[in-house]
């Protein structure tokens, strides 16, 4: 992992260095993806099984209700009960998510309304093949199913012709109807321009590698995505003297065991801690079994930050923007106020991002790469549009009108001032 000081000279140079070279690490595969989107496009079904059987061994695009079944009968009762809780939990906490129409009489009797009307259909990447995540089907469904999108079709790449039991289970749990073993960019030009066996949708979401977070951008104006990079995960995290370094070290390794290009950034005040959580990273490498992946991520994007001052704690979390901030300090609430740019905070030191990740009931597809600074995580409002109403009175276009007319006229817009003047009442 690489080690800043901020009392060096070229502090903020190196820090900016180091996260421009990361960014462009995971943007620099999104010249890759353009030929597979155009291959997809144009062959449809064809290009699709061909990328398949390349990348995941996988040969069949839409598994049988019978394959369905027997997989989600081989997953263990103790994950099923699991995936429950997780569901309820975070039904409950985006239910709240709703919002309320709004209607708006002014005195002239003018009607306007504001309505959320959710999308028609939605597609949702659950990574796959390696790695399969069953929460990523309940943080990308549920939302959609609060909003009331009727037709969500879930994109999860098996191998080798089998897809997880759990991501399986969990979509039947959220009624998932639509299911294809499809994954990576080839995927994402499915669901964006349809094929034969897959109708095209109006919005993609969810996470993915840097490949998929490409074929998404690239495919954004023909369909909708999340207002945000879901690319590879990140976590920096804030801790003092008081902080327990086998934990703190246990959520570096945590997040950096999602993908080689995972950013995991440690910031404290104490010296001394920074060393032993850095002796504990090594530590507990050998301890899991995705310890060559973790590894990689922490040896290239890794960062151990000591900082003198909270002020300039603050000033560099708001400039990393992380995808999860952990708090883990004794003095939280002191940061929180100051803090503009995190996808998720956990406040506290039992507060783990890793539970943020599963049950807590709060979304865990959050912005990543700098976006926190423009953007928020994956809510029930990514499902709505919303659309303006407008009923105008006789006497509210002859009491407006002339303003209009003149504002119209004086941006040389001659058109839109006659088509007002016309519906006044001639003097």
């Amino acid at each position: 992992m690489k080690i800043l000081n901020s009392n060096s000279k070229n502090f903020d140079k190196n820090l900016d260095s180091l996260l421009l070279q990361r960014k462009r690490k995971v943007q620099s595969n999104a010249v890759s993806v353009s030929s597979i989107i155009k291959d997809v496009r144009k062959n449809g079904d064809k290009a699709i099984v061909k990328y398949e059987k390349k990348f995941n061994q996988n040969t069949a695009i839409i598994p049988s209700q019978k394959q369905i079944s027997n997989s989600i009968k081989s997953l263990d009762k103790k994950v099923k009960q699991a995936i429950d809780i997780a569901y309820n939990r975070i039904y409950k906490f985006h239910s709240l998510q709703k919002f309320k129409n709004i209607s708006y009489v002014d005195k002239y009797k003018n009607k306007l309304e504001y309505k959320y009307v959710p999308l028609e259909s939605v597609a949702i990447y659950v990574p796959g093949s390696t790695a399969s995540y069953p929460s990523s089907v309940l943080m990308n469904a549920i939302p959609a199913i609060v909003a009331g999108v009727k037709r969500v079709v879930m994109i999860n790449p098996g191998f080798k012709g089998k897809q997880n039991p759990a991501v399986l289970y969990a979509a039947r749990k959220c009624k998932i109807k639509e299911i294809y073993s499809i994954g990576g960019p080839s995927a994402i030009a499915a669901a964006a321009y349809g094929t034969k066996k897959l109708n095209k949708v109006n919005k993609i979401v969810g996470p993915g590698n840097a490949y998929v977070a490409a074929a998404k951008k690239e495919v954004f104006g023909d369909v909708g995505i999340e207002g945000m990079t879901a690319g590879p995960s990140e976590v920096t995290i804030v801790c003092d003297k008081f902080s327990n370094p086998e934990w703190i070290a246990s959520d570096l390794i945590g997040q950096a065991e999602h993908d080689n290009l995972a950013q995991c950034i440690l910031i404290s005040k104490d010296k001394s801690l920074i060393d032993k959580v850095k002796n504990e990273i090594t530590k507990q490498l050998k301890e899991i079994p995705r310890s060559s992946i973790a590894r990689q991520s922490l040896s290239s994007n890794g960062i151990l930050m000591h900082i003198s001052s909270d002020k300039k704690i603050i000033d560099v979390v708001n400039k990393i923007a992380p995808e999860h901030l952990e708090l883990n300090v004794k003095n939280y609430n002191s940061f929180v106020p100051k803090i503009k740019n995190s996808g998720s905070i956990c406040l506290g030191k039992y507060a783990v991002m890793a539970m943020t990740d599963y049950n807590v009931g709060s979304n865990h597809i959050l912005p990543t790469n700098g976006s926190a600074k423009y953007s928020s995580g994956v809510s029930v409002n990514e499902f709505y549009k919303r659309i303006s109403y407008i009923n105008l009175s006789k006497k509210g276009i002859e009491s407006l009108g002339p303003s209009v007319i003149t504002l119209a006229n004086y941006e040389g817009l001659a058109g839109h001032a006659q088509s007002v003047k016309k519906r006044i009442r001639r003097k």
